[in-house]
């Protein structure tokens, strides 16, 4: 009697821990920055959580302060899904990240910026030789920094480069700890709101950049089918957001508590579209890749179509 019931409680335990590995099976971790992108509309606004419900999968939302982060997170196992700039997909490839690009973005060229004070003496990229200047290190704003100073005929040797997060690097701006600093909406529509700054250079006539959706290996080996869920309703709200600006500006400003004003800026300056990793995406990817190769950013050579991914939209109706 003993051994039948000890067999029962296996049989229940293996079940339980089948059931259990289904359902984390199920489970898709998609990383975000707050107010940041159409990922943090589709969090307001839900609908991603019921396109998926319909095949039986779940979401787990993470919230992260910028892409190096989340693509960590995405390297760990905590993270299936997600947008960043275009650096921060390069960085992780070169130190090993098994990531897959899975769609991009459209550049906006003005959406970052180099700032300086509004008095500083510094008048070009090039008088930034021998300055402070701060930004996130692997971010969008590490390529707009190389790209100008490569414009400018210098090199990242030429100036003294302060790693710092945007809250950090703001206060070291607002202290003068620093000359110069490079930072991303909704940041810079913030600070140009709040403080007397002046834009030093952005993306216009350097090289474009698009952002990019990032996906684990698991999620489109294992389940294309979500992944295709999650694009296609993210091209529907990309959609939605080009013609409802209004509306957008007014989910974001909730989400952040940030003046409405600031977040219309912002959104007068953004393009959304989400479109399929194509050849000339990738090219221009690896150019950038390169770049950061070049200076010696990064620890080794990456090739981007390697790691290309290409979404078929369905076709509309």
């Amino acid at each position: 009697m003993k051994k039948l019931v000890l067999l029962l409680l296996l049989k229940t335990s293996l079940l339980f821990s089948l059931l259990a590995q289904a359902a984390d099976d199920r489970l898709i971790g998609i990383g975000f920055q707050k107010g940041s992108g159409l990922l943090s509309v589709l969090k307001a606004q839900g609908t991603l959580e019921k396109a998926l419900a319909a095949q039986k999968f779940q979401i787990k939302w993470i919230e992260f302060p910028a892409g190096p982060q989340l693509l960590e997170a995405l390297n760990s196992g905590n993270v299936d899904f997600g947008l960043t700039g275009a650096p921060p997909p390069i960085f992780a490839q070169a130190a090993g990240v098994d990531l897959l690009y899975v769609g991009a973005e459209p550049s906006s060229p003005t959406c970052e910026a180099i700032l300086v004070p509004k008095d500083s003496p510094i008048k070009s990229v090039a008088e930034l030789k021998g300055k402070k200047v701060a930004f996130q290190k692997g971010s969008s704003s590490n390529l707009l920094i190389l790209a100008a100073l490569r414009k400018a005929g210098l090199g990242m040797q030429d100036i003294q480069a302060i790693y710092l997060s945007p809250a950090d690097a703001r206060a070291a701006f607002v202290s003068g700890n620093i000359d110069a600093w490079i930072v991303w909406d909704p940041y810079l529509a913030s600070v140009q709101h709040s403080l007397p700054v002046r834009v030093l250079a952005d993306h216009q006539g350097l090289l474009p950049a698009n952002s990019f959706y990032e996906a684990s290996r698991r999620l489109v080996e294992k389940h294309p089918q979500a992944l295709n869920i999650i694009l296609g309703e993210l091209a529907t709200t990309g959609a939605w957001a080009s013609k409802n600006p209004q509306q957008l500006a007014s989910i974001i400003a909730a989400q952040l508590g940030m003046p409405l004003d600031v977040i219309n800026t912002w959104q007068q300056r953004s393009r959304y579209g989400v479109m399929p990793v194509s050849a000339a995406v990738v090219n221009r990817q690896q150019e950038i890749a390169d770049l950061f190769y070049q200076n010696k950013l990064i620890p080794r050579a990456v090739k981007i179509s390697d790691k290309a991914w290409v979404w078929v939209p369905k076709a509309d109706k």
